[in-house]
């Protein structure tokens, strides 16, 4: 028995892109399927995230008129994360093989065919994962670059130059979906699923239509978010930098008693004022990296659930 395909699309306000990001998509398992690489039954499943425009009438829309699309419509924004913990949540029940995609068409929709090869090879989890970043701003891929890079230096997992386009299995996705933590970073919870993993290399294109949905406030919250979910360095660096101005303190005293001793006491308004604004600083820093800590637990302790489906077209 062949395996059943859902390619989990979801969608913030993608009303110019949707119609062509279902007709590439199309193509995709009508290929696949001639192919015999899924069964016939595969299907779209694109995840409305509260969208304010047509994206739902027009996933409607689709529903009716082609027969691998389906939708899921859920009752307010919850952001992309949450969106599209929902549509592996719902697909995992009717799908041995879940592939993950933006609707924005940037990543390359043929790549799945040789995510689906690397499956059938015994991959459990192939990742989708950028050859370059010519298409990006020098100010977005200098970042991105500092962003992997810190993420591997805090100790998490991440593979450079992927999101969130992969393909899991079925125990891969039933595996992820124990994890219960509210501040989601996805990429960074795949690796810890295990199993035998594989990539996928592809060019990344322009936006097909449409805003990106992810302006520079929104790139900052995802990474602070990365970052904190997954390491407590940034608090033991905090401790280390501490220790390391009261040594500074010590080593003042001592040339204080010293200079006094000597009689070379000298009234020092600019050096005082540096110390006191520069102290000051690391110790609000501080204060806000722990803080930022202590509201993931505040949420954590709410148990709140992820999101609210109002609507399911299967």
């Amino acid at each position: 028995m062949m395996n059943r395909l859902a390619i989990v699309v979801p969608c913030y306000k993608e009303e110019a892109v949707l119609e062509e990001t279902t007709f590439r998509l199309t193509e995709v398992l009508d290929e696949l399927i001639s192919e015999n690489a899924v069964s016939a039954n595969s299907f779209i499943l694109y995840v409305n995230d509260g969208s304010t425009d047509h994206t739902w009438p027009l996933i409607s829309k689709l529903h009716n008129a082609n027969k691998y699309v389906k939708g899921v419509n859920l009752a307010g924004n919850v952001g992309h994360q949450k969106a599209l913990w929902a549509g592996l949540s719902v697909a995992k029940d009717c799908a041995d093989i879940i592939v993950s995609i933006d609707a924005d068409l940037q990543d390359d929709v043929n790549a799945i065919k040789a995510m689906v090869q690397k499956y059938h090879d015994g991959c459990d989890i192939v990742y989708g994962v950028r050859n370059e970043r010519k298409t990006d701003t020098w100010f977005k891929r200098t970042t991105a670059l500092g962003f992997y890079k810190v993420m591997n230096l805090m100790g998490t997992k991440t593979i450079y130059n992927h999101a969130d386009y992969r393909l899991m299995s079925k125990r891969a996705v039933e595996y992820l979906l124990q994890f219960k933590e509210r501040n989601l970073f996805i990429r960074g919870l795949v690796p810890l699923v295990g199993y035998k993993t594989d990539c996928v290399y592809y060019n990344r294109a322009e936006r097909f239509a449409g805003e990106s949905k992810y302006p520079l406030s929104k790139m900052l919250n995802f990474a602070v978010d990365g970052i904190t979910s997954f390491s407590v360095k940034p608090i033991r660096m905090i401790f280390s930098l501490g220790i390391f101005f009261m040594l500074i303190a010590l080593c003042v005293l001592v040339w204080i008693f010293y200079s006094y001793l000597k009689g070379q006491v000298v009234p020092g308004w600019s050096s005082l004022m540096l110390s006191v604004w520069f102290c000051s600083g690391c110790v609000l820093t501080g204060l806000g990296v722990v803080g930022e800590y202590i509201g993931k637990i505040y949420i954590e302790s709410k148990e709140r659930p992820f999101y609210n489906i109002e609507d399911i077209l299967i």
